[in-house]
């Protein structure tokens, strides 16, 4: 079953409360990095954590992280834990709704409360099919980002396959950043103006560099990287509408190895994209079709930019975002052309 992941805000938590999630995810990043070293840490439960402290804590925390770090342990993923915020697994909290405000409870130092979240239109839709059962709860994580603390749950649901035949294909680039093609319909979205935001952010951070305002750069990178996440969303979202408005059941993209090396034949695009986080884009994509039913398909790209529908492959039928058979005289756009082949897998789907 697909799995989304919502996070909540915790609505403004009193000066204590936050004092005490401060001292809950400082204790809890402890005792990880103590059990990490532990001789006996296969056979651990929760009562490990009274040789850890005589200090009172949720054994339901203590339970998930030993589970956190026995799986650090066994991938060798971490020597010593940072910080280790507090989990919940999907029976150790719940979400209620009283009024307009929705509510979350879970195990704290003190007794257990539901705590208001701030929520928005999408995310209480979400809520709903909770309470009324169609969705299932997972884990929970209680964390802080930029001075307001949220608590990340996890959702499970089930979700009906389209009966749909139609394969569309999806091509990414430089020029344009995605063109969707299913039979005769494509959507297009250029990379111009992305291209010239990414250079505005890069003069100024090199105009930030040469005034050594390196926290200035660091805020500017992640003002960028939301930027980024965001356009990613809507273009991935408008994909997914376009599929199923044209009855799609399988949506095809290829494999990303060597996407940056695309940038040889967009030198402008290059400096501007070749940054670009189309693995993000791909993922997004591939998310949001499974949680519409449309089956998810990775194709091998090897040559799906210099063949035609004729079937005559040469380097030379592209140039640029003009595609131009040398065999037949067919012409379209390049990145419609990939798209196509890409639905057909016309060099096979990826192993």
């Amino acid at each position: 079953m697909p799995t989304i992941t919502l996070r909540l805000e915790l609505h403004k938590p009193t000066k204590a409360k936050q004092e005490m999630y401060e001292r809950m995810t400082n204790i809890n990043t402890q005792f990880a990095n103590w059990l990490l070293n532990h001789p006996k840490l296969n056979q651990a439960t929760s009562k490990r954590f009274k040789e850890f402290s005589s200090q009172r804590f949720p054994s339901a925390i203590v339970n998930q992280t030993i589970r956190e770090v026995k799986s650090q342990r066994k991938h060798q993923k971490a020597k010593r834990f940072k910080t280790l915020w507090c989990c919940f697994n999907n029976q150790n909290w719940n979400v209620e709704r009283k009024g307009e405000f929705y509510t979350v409870s879970f195990p704290t130092l003190e007794k257990r409360v539901g705590v208001p979240v701030v929520t928005r239109p999408y995310q209480e839709a979400w809520l709903n099919r909770l309470l009324n059962g169609t969705a299932k709860q997972g884990a929970a994580k209680l964390y802080k980002k930029r001075k307001k603390w949220y608590l990340a749950v996890a959702i499970t649901f089930e979700v009906q396959q389209q009966e749909e035949t139609k394969v569309m294909g999806v091509d990414l680039g430089l020029r344009y950043i995605a063109v969707a093609s299913v039979g005769t319909k494509s959507l297009f979205f250029k990379g111009n103006r992305c291209a010239f935001i990414r250079r505005r952010y890069a003069a100024l951070r090199r105009k930030l560099g040469k005034a050594k305002k390196l926290h200035m750069i660091r805020k500017i990178g992640r003002k960028e990287s939301r930027w980024m996440k965001d356009m990613n969303h809507k273009i991935s979202r408008q994909i997914v509408h376009f599929a199923l408005a044209n009855g799609v059941g399988v949506i095809r993209m290829e494999d990303l190895t060597g996407i940056r090396k695309r940038a040889a034949s967009a030198k402008e695009a290059g400096r501007s994209l070749h940054s670009w986080s189309f693995h993000q884009l791909q993922t997004m994509i591939a998310y949001k079709a499974e949680m519409a039913g449309i089956r998810v398909e990775w194709v091998n790209p090897t040559y799906t930019s210099q063949t035609c529908r004729c079937g005559h492959r040469e380097k030379a039928n592209r140039n640029g975002i003009h595609f131009q058979c040398k065999k037949c005289g067919y012409m379209i756009h390049a990145d419609l052309n990939g798209a196509i082949n890409i639905a057909k897998a016309i060099s096979g789907l990826s192993a």
